[in-house]
């Protein structure tokens, strides 16, 4: 077989759960970002031959392969580091207005030990999913007269919900699940007035993404494995007259 052959041979489930691997890990690294990976991810699983998906990962760093390109190893995933998150310092954002407007708080960015904000009239989020922290304890101060602010939080952190509700409320729903260990504590305090603050814990959409491919592979194998049952077995020992 010559090299040149090499691209027309026809991909496996394998070789394309393989490159789905390494997207997966370059989009967490961040050498992707969301609207690019999942351009890549939905080019691979079209893929039918080596030379359709050797292109998808040429300019990602890979470990040391042998034989065509998509043959690729991928790490296993590692668990949620929260002593990396921990961060210390100052925060990058210690407050926030939204006055008939809104405001945002997502993203990479460091919590401070402190976060102050107010909304009236207008809405606000502050999103902790990607966030560093600067202490292990963090308080998030809301004020929402006649608004409305959003606070989310990534599983495995514990929430302490301390906000008083004048013809308006404080989202408690997310007290009482206990943190993982080393993780972070948000404390969200302040008061609201014909309005709410909503507590809310969420995936992140790469970690949503990731989940739904574990779980697409676990049908796949689940799949082969029935294939292999319902296989019927040949005869042996005779022929053909």
């Amino acid at each position: 077989m010559t090299d040149d052959a090499v691209p027309d041979l026809r991909a496996s489930d394998a070789d394309r759960e393989q490159v789905a691997g390494i997207l997966r890990d370059a989009l967490a690294e961040g050498r992707l970002d969301m609207e690019e990976f999942e351009e890549r991810l939905d080019a691979t699983y079209k893929a039918r031959t080596y030379g359709e998906l050797a292109p998808i990962t040429r300019d990602l760093p890979v470990p040391g392969v042998t034989g065509p390109p998509v043959s690729l190893t991928k790490d296993p995933a590692a668990g949620t580091d929260w002593s990396g998150r921990i961060v210390g310092g100052e925060g990058s954002s210690t407050w926030a207005v939204a006055v008939m407007s809104g405001f945002q708080r997502k993203g990479r960015w460091t919590m401070p030990r402190r976060f102050t904000c107010f909304a009236f009239w207008g809405g606000g989020e502050i999103d902790l999913r990607e966030a560093d922290f600067a202490d292990r304890e963090v308080e998030i101060n809301a004020i929402a007269i006649m608004g409305g602010v959003d606070v989310i939080v990534p599983p495995g952190v514990e929430v302490v919900v301390r906000g008083i509700g004048i013809m308006g409320g404080f989202d408690h729903r997310e007290e009482g699940v206990p943190g993982e260990p080393g993780a972070p504590r948000v404390i969200v305090t302040g008061f609201a007035l014909w309005g709410g603050v909503g507590v809310q814990r969420k995936l992140t959409r790469a970690e949503k993404l990731r989940i739904r491919e574990e779980r697409r592979q676990e049908k796949l194998e689940g799949r082969a494995g029935r294939r292999e049952l319902d296989e019927p077995r040949r005869p042996h020992g005779h022929g053909e007259l």
